[in-house]
């Protein structure tokens, strides 16, 4: 990814409607699902700039792995904790095992992600848990997705068969960021090829960022307790599955 994408996003992460309201959703999901205690060790890989990392921390101890260095750089600026250098699917910098392990839009932008599945699978312990958001709908792919660059976009089924296929049980998933899909996807099929579509990454005028908040924000008090049945991203967590016994 671009230098200067990575630049733009530190410093609008905190503030940006899309990022706050994202945070906003996983935050509702692991306080609904995770164990009380805040002893768990939590990886995230595909850190970014850091922008999750001080949310993760308060359910457990943090670890975290970027490939890009100006946004491990970034990262490490903040001091939430080491962000290791490391990459998908054969490149994980820890050797210890994780009770949950997050990619917040990371999986998209992996060649082979099944193997990447793979390998998170034996970085967890018995009973660890993978957390994911992607990019939602093949034919919203537009010059955002060039630029970021992504691999693919998914659909909840063909996401769920993948941690399927690797004994993984989704028992949470959903789409979200519903409620503005009819915009988003107008604007992209109408702008599909043209850098204008960039504008996600940059901050819009004050009111409307606030009311782009507002609106994004109100499926976090939706989601988990219902799922939604479309949206421009997919959420999901899934429970690693006890090995099978050969017979």
């Amino acid at each position: 990814m671009e230098v200067e994408i990575y630049t733009q996003m530190n410093q609008v992460e905190q503030h940006h409607w899309w990022f706050v309201a994202r945070r906003k959703i996983i935050r509702k999901v692991l306080e609904s699902f995770l164990p009380e205690s805040n002893n768990l060790k939590i990886l995230e890989i595909g850190c970014g700039t850091g922008g999750n990392l001080a949310l993760l921390s308060e359910f457990g101890e943090v670890s975290a792995m970027e490939l890009d260095n100006t946004a491990r750089k970034l990262a490490n600026k903040k001091k939430t904790c080491e962000v290791k250098k490391g990459a998908l699917p054969n490149n994980i910098p820890f050797t210890e095992k994780f009770d949950l392990i997050c990619l917040f839009d990371v999986l998209e932008h992996i060649e082979d992600d099944h193997a990447a599945i793979a390998s998170i699978k034996e970085r967890l312990n018995e009973k660890g848990e993978i957390f994911i958001t992607v990019p939602a709908y093949q034919f919203l792919w537009s010059f955002h997705d060039v630029e970021h660059p992504h691999k693919r976009r998914y659909t909840l089924k063909n996401l769920k068969k993948h941690l399927l296929e690797l004994d993984f049980n989704a028992y949470f998933s959903s789409y979200f960021n519903c409620i503005l899909f009819p915009i988003i996807a107008t604007v992209r099929k109408l702008l599909s090829w043209k850098s204008i579509n960039n504008l996600s990454v940059n901050t819009p005028p004050k009111y409307i960022n606030i009311g782009l908040k507002k609106v994004f924000s109100l499926e976090s008090k939706i989601i988990p307790k219902y799922t939604l049945p479309f949206g421009v991203s997919i959420i999901i967590l899934a429970k690693k599955q006890p090995n099978k016994e050969v017979p």
